[in-house]
């Protein structure tokens, strides 16, 4: 009987905890502060614990040359530290902290430390934007979703550990929604038509964390690029433009 009411009040005990609400701002928004866990996505187009990718990625010719030509151990970037690029970040099997305000919602990563702005205070993106490491985000609300777009990222970076390319006219559309006290849906949408024939998603559950970041240095102990695994990476050349 003690192994029954036990097992009854777990039970109960789990029950309350998936019917917590989600919390709100005193602006009514949801909020979506805090430290969240996501699935470890290498591979964006494959389908795995809590998230779904698309399996057959609509290349053109030059996004499928670009990905058949690969080869991580040939100077991928991230093997000499420079910065992974927004979609490889959130890839990454490290934690993300979330903080939110009425005018940011900035994503703090684990992973070598970087930091992201997404400005959801109405503003445009600013007009001749510079290509960067992680582009330049906007936000707004839909009802409980919010919904980013970034743009702006030069085709220096990859959207993931495997190599998936995109070009500098890349439109990276994430959404955020919580939808209980523990989880947040994630999605993201690739818009790039020089890569691909048409735009592709990826889905994914964040589980909240109560742990905090610690400190993270890809500079130490980077034993695949001192001892040679990887190539030391350079920038490749510029692309010329068509007459």
């Amino acid at each position: 009987m003690r192994v029954l009411a036990f097992l009854v009040a777990l039970a109960s005990a789990a029950a309350a905890q998936e019917a917590r609400p989600v919390p709100r701002l005193p602006d009514g928004r949801p909020d979506l502060n805090g430290v969240w866990v996501g699935p470890y996505v290498p591979d964006m187009s494959r389908t795995g614990r809590n998230q779904r990718g698309t399996s057959d990625l609509p290349f053109t010719p030059p996004g499928r040359k670009d990905w058949e030509s690969y080869d991580a151990a040939n100077g991928d970037y991230t093997g000499s530290c420079m910065p992974f690029g927004l979609s490889r970040s959130i890839n990454a099997p490290y934690p993300i902290q979330i903080v939110q305000t009425n005018k940011y919602f900035v994503l703090l990563f684990e992973v070598n430390n970087w930091f992201h702005p997404v400005f959801i205070d109405g503003r445009d993106h600013p007009p001749d934007l510079e290509p960067s490491w992680f582009g330049h985000s906007t936000g707004k609300w839909d009802g409980d979703t919010l919904v980013i777009e970034t743009i702006g990222v030069h085709d220096w970076t990859r959207l993931d550990t495997v190599g998936h390319p995109h070009s500098e006219k890349l439109r990276l559309v994430t959404t955020y929604r919580r939808t209980d006290f523990d989880h947040l849906t994630f999605t993201v949408t690739v818009d790039d038509p020089e890569t691909y024939t048409k735009p592709w998603t990826n889905e994914r559950t964040f589980t909240r964390s109560n742990g905090e970041l610690i400190e993270y240095s890809c500079e130490e102990n980077n034993k695949d690029l001192r001892e040679g695994h990887i190539k030391f990476w350079t920038p490749p050349p510029p692309k010329k433009n068509p007459d």
